[in-house]
């Protein structure tokens, strides 16, 4: 049967006992603080502070930028590129997102562009190859690899969300480490970390960017903190010692406490109304979810979610559904949207974690039948209530709608 079958109405055997619950629009309790009011300026002058003595007239500087969608991502690379300008440095743009993109240099370059970052939005160039150079070792042997551009500058300086990862939890998850030990390292060095397992994967970062640091090419990073609400609450620039120690390592914990939960034990159908790679570099963050599907790496007691529908994906992860898996049901319309080629690559270089994550839930005509198909497998029965939660993304969760059967686990509940 064709998806195109299935949009022209084959008949499914639902229950004709099954209808969609109405949904109660709730805010959900989350942790606030003010935004800032000029992350440009905030990033310039914590840039010229902080790496003041590193950076000297002349130095040549690779400052990362990923693929993620970081709120205010051109003011904040932006601003450390003026920063650095400003201690008479000489910056440009690298593409520090290793197998994304289609593990291509256009590719990469595109996704940049996609999310905002072209050299007219940032004033630097942008230098893009997929080619590396080893430029260290770990005292256990592991190569440390740098996209060409970038070993071939004075150093490299990441700019990334810090918050926690999707594969594996350490001290320091996701943020300005990974991206020198990963995002730089392109397809060569995202593969060799994310080849292991979780534990492993924690160890051989900590032990790369030790390494790194070691050589004298990493200069320091600048690290945002952004809150539940999707706001920018805090830009910190850290000098190389401050990259993979105390100060990444106490913004992590920061960032921990701020990941938006779904504040329900139970969860019978979980409906996303949009993934992507700009959203979680597995389309859904599982640290939301619940579930992770790595091999050694425990999921959530909770909430415990029986089934998820994922709706639709983000036009700028380009087909790249890495955690698609994750979904038990999708509409053909996002379907057709998959680019195998670029979900695979990345599958292949995440190794262990891409293996259960890459996997094609049901596909069904439409929204209306995604979610019948859930309600229906669930593991309720027809005349039970279902416990149901809308949400528009995992990454900022501020809101929510939920059936009748969770209103009053929703901890002081205010309607919208």
């Amino acid at each position: 049967m064709s998806w195109e079958q299935l949009r022209a109405g084959v008949e499914l055997p639902f229950d004709p006992a099954i209808t969609i619950p109405e949904l109660h629009e709730i805010e959900l309790p989350v942790p606030s603080a003010p935004a800032l009011e000029d992350v440009e300026k905030v990033a310039r002058v914590a840039v010229v502070e902080r790496l003041a003595g590193t950076v000297h007239a002349g130095t040549t500087v690779a400052v990362g930028a990923g693929s993620r969608g970081l709120i205010d991502r051109v003011p904040l690379v932006r601003g450390t590129v003026d920063g650095l300008r400003d201690l008479g440095g000489v910056p440009f743009v690298v593409p520090a997102m290793g197998s994304h993109g289609g593990a291509t240099a256009d590719g990469q370059r595109a996704m940049l562009a996609k999310l905002g970052l072209t050299e007219e939005s940032l004033g630097a160039e942008i230098r893009a190859t997929m080619e590396t150079e080893v430029v260290a070792h770990t005292p256990a042997g592991m190569p440390l690899y740098l996209d060409t551009h970038a070993a071939a500058a004075d150093g490299i300086v990441p700019v990334n969300r810090i918050k926690p990862h999707t594969c594996f939890k350490g001290p320091i998850e996701s943020g300005c480490t990974k991206m020198a030990v990963v995002g730089f390292g392109k397809q060569p060095g995202a593969a060799q970390i994310h080849s292991c397992g979780p534990v492993e994967m924690r160890d051989r970062l900590l032990a790369g960017v030790d390494a790194l640091r070691a050589s004298g090419r990493l200069l320091g990073g600048v690290a945002s903190i952004e809150s539940p609400a999707g706001e920018v609450i805090g830009v910190h620039a850290l000098d190389a010692n401050g990259v993979g120690g105390t100060v990444e390592r106490e913004l992590t914990e920061v960032a921990r406490r701020l990941v938006p939960a779904l504040p329900f034990d139970e969860i019978d159908v979980l409906i996303v109304e949009r993934g992507g790679k700009d959203i979680s570099g597995t389309t859904m963050d599982p640290n939301v979810t619940g579930r992770f599907w790595v091999d050694r790496l425990a999921d959530f007691d909770r909430p415990h979610v029986a089934t998820i529908v994922l709706l639709a994906v983000t036009e700028v992860s380009g087909g790249n559904v890495l955690g698609i898996g994750f979904a038990d049901f999708v509409p053909a319309a996002l379907a057709d949207q998959v680019d195998w080629r670029q979900t695979y690559v990345n599958c292949f270089t995440a190794g262990i974690a891409g293996v259960r994550r890459s996997r094609l839930p049901m596909v069904l005509p439409d929204e209306e039948s995604c979610v019948k198909a859930a309600l229906s497998m669930c593991g309720r029965g027809f005349d039970e209530p279902k416990r149901v939660v809308r949400i528009q993304s995992t990454l900022h969760l501020t809101r929510c709608w939920v059936s009748e059967a969770l209103l009053d686990q929703v901890p002081g509940r205010r309607p919208s």
